[in-house]
């Protein structure tokens, strides 16, 4: 109703990234920016540290048909996103992520220009501190090493604000 009315702001749907077929089936032809979270490739560790074991599977199905349906980001003559897909990801201590498997899907399976914030701000939160190596912040190193992953893989937009 909103677009009938004059609505000309692009719609972001911020997600987790753990979203059904059945879901984005729906938002098919409303969203016009995807914005999903990659968080694991180890279906042990999403169980770990999410509870979640399909996390990896269901994760990359959503964001296969996120990409689908929008495409890469475009932005504007400002830099303002327009309408594609930008996908987060947040760099885990000693690689618990998986950073290098997700960064070769996205390269292999979706595309070299898709836009990628790869994220340094881990912190260890709630009980993280009783389980190593989740109880310390990323080293410096560690997000360093994962920019170098996506860039070996071929990936070209690499959001450089963490930089």
């Amino acid at each position: 109703m909103a677009v009938e009315y004059g609505l000309k702001l692009p719609l972001v749907y911020n997600t987790g990234g753990y979203d059904s077929p059945e879901s984005l089936a729906l938002l098919d032809g409303v969203v016009d920016i995807y914005m999903p979270d990659m968080k694991y490739s180890d279906p042990d560790i999403a169980m770990r540290m999410s509870r979640i074991k399909d996390y990896p599977q269901v994760n990359k199905a959503a964001v296969r048909e996120m990409h689908r349906q929008v495409g890469d980001l475009i932005l504007d003559t400002n830099g303002i996103a327009q309408r594609g897909l930008l996908v987060r990801h947040l760099v885990l201590p000693e690689g618990h992520a998986g950073s290098e498997e997700i960064f070769r899907f996205l390269a292999e399976e979706i595309s070299t220009n898709t836009y990628l914030n790869v994220m340094p701000q881990y912190r260890p939160a709630f009980r993280a501190r009783k389980f190593p190596p989740f109880d310390r912040p990323l080293k410096r190193e560690e997000y360093l090493a994962a920019l170098k992953l996506a860039e070996k893989v071929g990936l070209k937009r690499l959001d450089s604000r963490n930089r």
